[in-house]
């Protein structure tokens, strides 16, 4: 296997999951990225990163970027040496932007781009499987992947995904507050089981909210209703259900970013968001692309 020895790019975007009543199925990239360089060295591991999670994250093999890339190194059949990263992050970190799938996705199509026929080797659907490996859910990293709106799923050979376009006239809003929140928190606030009839309530939206996003924006209102998670996290991240429940008081499409602390509204037509104490105001545009390699490190 033959190693390049020039550095590589890349970008990847901010996710936003779940979407409403999509659970672990429904993901969507947006204008918010991270970029990372990547280079074969004689051996050791250096990470520098600048922005987010800078002087918090680990600068050795346990960076999840270089855990990532070994990963798929390891699918590719030989490991280098020792590795050079610098990354420079804009993706805030725990708050259900799908920071950990930006890193996990980085690695894999880094690791890939520096093996001379890596994408031989490994195509997007291989890169999407092992993504899943390390996540353990495909909703995040199938859209930082492809880009867009997909709808990811896992069967008997791992994660598999589907790209649509979203509807042009979409405008994704982000509602960031500075306190943090941990995944496996919200996920241990979930009930074992659910009613049958708030499964069929959610089968129905999350097939409404693919048509509605891909065509029909006027039904996205009543396509984000959820009944399986938001409401039983509400009580772990107060301040998330509030500014939601008021946002669609106001008849905005607004969710819980993935498993929050964020949220996610839709605008459409003349609705402008307005300032929210405690919280950053971020309208974005629903990234079409996904991971891109190429360039020089901003």
């Amino acid at each position: 296997m033959v190693f390049l020895s020039r550095p590589v790019v890349v970008r990847v975007p901010a996710t936003s999951a779940n979407l409403g009543p999509g659970f672990d199925a429904l993901g969507l990239a947006l204008t918010l990225y991270d970029e990372v360089e990547a280079r074969v060295t004689g051996g050791g591991v250096t990470v520098e990163v600048t922005g987010e999670g800078e002087g918090d994250l680990p600068a050795d093999e346990t960076h999840l970027i270089v855990r990532a890339m070994r990963h798929a190194f390891g699918a590719l059949g030989e490991q280098p040496a020792g590795l050079a990263l610098r990354c420079r992050n804009r993706i805030p970190h725990a708050r259900g932007l799908g920071s950990s799938s930006a890193a996990i996705v980085a690695g894999i199509v880094l690791a890939r781009a520096l093996v001379e026929d890596g994408a031989a080797r490994l195509d997007d659907a291989a890169v999407l499987v092992l993504a899943d490996e390390l996540e353990g859910h495909p909703d995040n990293v199938a859209p930082c992947l492809l880009g867009g709106f997909t709808i990811a799923w896992t069967g008997a050979g791992g994660a598999a995904a589907v790209r649509r376009d979203p509807d042009p006239g979409i405008r994704p809003v982000l509602f960031v507050p500075e306190e943090r929140g941990l995944t496996q928190v919200a996920r241990a606030a979930l009930p074992k089981t659910v009613p049958h009839g708030d499964a069929a309530f959610n089968a129905g939206r999350a097939a409404l909210l693919v048509h509605a996003l891909t065509v029909d924006p006027d039904r996205l209102f009543a396509a984000t209703e959820d009944r399986l998670h938001q409401d039983y996290r509400a009580e772990g991240m107060p301040g998330t259900a509030n500014l939601v429940a008021g946002l669609r008081g106001e008849g905005v499409a607004a969710v819980v970013s993935g498993a929050g602390p964020s949220v996610l509204a839709f605008g459409i037509g003349a609705w402008t968001p307005r300032p929210v104490p405690g919280w950053r105001v971020l309208p974005l545009d629903i990234d079409g692309t996904g991971a891109r390699l190429g360039g020089d490190l901003i």
